[in-house]
C-alpha cells in the first residue's frame, strides 16, 4: 500500500475512439512547498478536465416565451445543430421560419434572422434559454426565454367544437366592419387566423383549457396572443393581448349581418382616372433608375411592400412563383419597397428579404411606409401592405388588390391567390396596345 503525500500532474492523452482524456501522473512530494505547489497544480488538472466536458446539445423541441407589453405570448421552437452551425426555427403554423445565421458558444446562442432584420441572443442557465429578440430598427427588443417542450396534456373534457368561419365586427382604422375569423380544429388542438383586409394574424395556435381556448402566435413577427371563450348565446367573448374585447359570430348570425361584410381585397384600392397611364420613377436597391418605359407592351405587377411587414413575406413566395411560371408569357413584376429611414440608406434587411424568397425581380427604393399614398398618387385608398397592382399591356391600372390572406387562412388563401392569378391570365391574353 502507497502511503505519504504525492503529487498529481495532468497530462493530456488520447482516450478511446479518438476521444480527448486526462492522464494523471503521481510523485511523491517531499517537502511542504512542493506539497503545496502540487495541490495547485491538482486543483489546475481538474478544472481543464471540467472545460474538456461537452455540452449539452440544444437539439430539439423548445417551448418559447416573448414579453410584448407585458404579455407573456408563448409559441413553438426548434434548435437544430451545435456550436459553429447552430440553426434555430419560429413556426407559422407547420411552416418553418428559419434562422439565416447563428452559432454557440459555451453557454451563449446568437441566432440570426437576417429577412427580418433580427437576432435571438440567449444563455443556458438550468435547462432554459433566457435573453432577448433584438429586432434591429424595428424598435425595443422582446425578454425571450425557452424551455424544453413537453408533451400535450390531456384535455379533462371534450372541448366545444369551433370550428369554421366566424365574423368579428370591428372598426378599423382602413374604413373596414369587419373581420374574418377562420378556425380549424382537431379536438383540443386549435389553428385559427383573424383576416383584415391588409392579410392576416399568422396562424394562431393553441388548445381548450378551464373553458377557454388559449391561442397565440410568434414567428419572429405578428407577436399576439388570443383568449376565447364561447359563450352560451353562441358567440365568441375574444380577448386579444389581454387588452382588446372582441365578439364573434357565425356569418348567419343577425349580428354578423347587422354589420356590413369584411371588405373585398379586390374593391378596397382604385384607380383614381383608370384610363390614364401608370407612371413612376424610382431607383431600384443597386440604385438604377427604373420607370414605367421599361415595361412597354408588358403585363405589370407592382408590389407595395417592405421587408418589416409580414404579410408582404407571406406574399412573396407566390410573386417568385408567378414570375417563375409566366414571365416568358409577358408577366413583369416590381416591387416598390417602402422602408424605414435606417433601412432605406443601408437596406441590409431588404437585401436579406430577397435572398431569403428568392426575389429575382426588381425591387425598387421608393420611401418610407406613412409615404405609400404619396409615393403612389394614382392609387386612391391605398393603405394597405402588401397591395398589388394590376398594370395592363396598354399601361393602364386595370385592377388592384389589397392584402394578403395566408396559408393559416385555408380557402380564403387558395381565393386569394386564384384571383390574382386569373387577373395575370386575362390581362396577358390581351393583344399589346398603346395609349397616349
Amino acid at each position: 500500500m502507497l502511503s505519504g503525500p504525492f503529487s498529481f500532474v495532468g497530462v493530456p492523452g488520447q482516450g478511446p475512439a479518438g476521444g480527448r482524456q486526462l492522464m494523471i501522473r503521481f510523485g511523491r512530494i517531499s517537502s511542504p512547498a512542493v506539497r503545496s505547489a502540487g495541490a495547485l497544480v491538482f486543483g489546475a488538472a481538474l478544472a481543464a478536465a471540467a472545460c474538456t466536458r461537452p455540452q449539452p446539445s440544444l437539439a430539439g423541441a423548445w417551448q418559447g416565451t416573448v414579453v410584448v407589453n407585458k404579455v407573456d405570448v408563448p409559441f413553438r421552437f426548434e434548435i437544430a445543430g451545435d456550436d459553429a452551425e447552430l440553426k434555430g426555427a419560429f413556426f407559422d403554423g407547420d411552416l418553418k421560419v428559419a434562422s439565416t445565421s447563428g452559432h454557440r458558444q459555451g453557454d451563449r446562442v446568437e441566432l440570426v434572422f437576417a429577412q427580418y432584420g433580427s437576432t435571438l441572443r440567449a444563455t443556458l442557465a438550468d435547462g432554459q434559454l433566457e435573453g432577448q429578440y433584438d429586432r434591429g430598427t424595428r424598435g425595443a427588443a422582446y425578454p425571450f426565454r425557452a424551455t424544453r417542450a413537453q408533451p400535450a396534456a390531456v384535455p379533462a373534457a371534450t372541448p366545444p367544437d369551433i370550428a369554421g368561419e366566424w365574423r368579428i365586427p370591428f372598426d378599423s382604422s382602413k374604413g373596414e366592419k369587419s373581420w374574418r375569423f377562420v378556425v380549424e380544429q382537431a379536438g383540443n388542438e386549435v389553428t385559427a387566423s383573424i383576416l383584415r383586409i391588409d392579410g392576416d394574424t399568422g396562424a394562431l395556435t393553441g388548445s381548450f383549457r378551464d373553458g377557454t381556448f388559449v391561442l397565440s402566435h410568434f414567428s419572429g413577427a405578428r407577436p399576439l396572443l388570443l383568449e376565447i371563450t364561447p359563450a352560451a348565446d353562441g358567440s365568441l367573448r375574444m380577448v386579444q393581448n389581454r387588452q382588446t374585447n372582441m365578439t364573434a359570430f357565425r356569418p348567419d348570425d343577425a349580428r354578423a349581418q347587422a354589420v356590413a361584410e369584411p371588405t373585398d381585397p379586390m374593391a378596397h384600392t382604385r384607380a383614381r382616372d383608370p384610363d390614364a397611364r401608370f407612371t413612376f420613377r424610382f431607383p431600384d436597391i443597386d440604385g438604377r433608375v427604373v420607370t414605367e418605359a421599361d415595361f412597354d407592351g408588358k403585363v405589370l405587377m407592382v408590389s407595395m411592400t417592405g421587408s418589416w411587414c409580414p404579410n408582404c413575406h407571406d406574399e412573396a413566395p407566390f410573386l417568385t412563383e408567378l414570375y417563375a411560371t409566366y414571365r416568358a408569357q409577358g408577366l413583369e413584376i416590381i416591387a416598390f419597397a417602402f422602408e424605414e429611414e435606417d433601412q432605406l440608406k443601408n437596406p441590409v434587411r431588404l437585401r436579406a428579404f430577397m435572398k431569403n424568397f428568392g426575389i429575382s425581380y426588381p425591387v425598387l427604393i421608393v420611401g418610407r411606409p406613412e409615404q405609400l399614398a404619396e409615393k403612389v398618387p394614382q392609387a386612391e385608398n391605398l393603405n394597405a401592405f402588401p397591395t398589388t397592382l394590376f398594370v395592363g399591356r396598354d399601361g393602364r391600372i386595370r385592377a388592384i388588390h389589397a392584402g394578403f390572406a395566408s396559408r393559416a387562412t385555408g380557402d380564403f388563401f387558395a381565393k386569394g391567390k386564384e384571383e390574382m392569378t386569373a387577373i395575370v391570365k386575362q390581362l396577358l391574353a390581351e393583344q399589346p396596345t398603346r395609349t397616349n
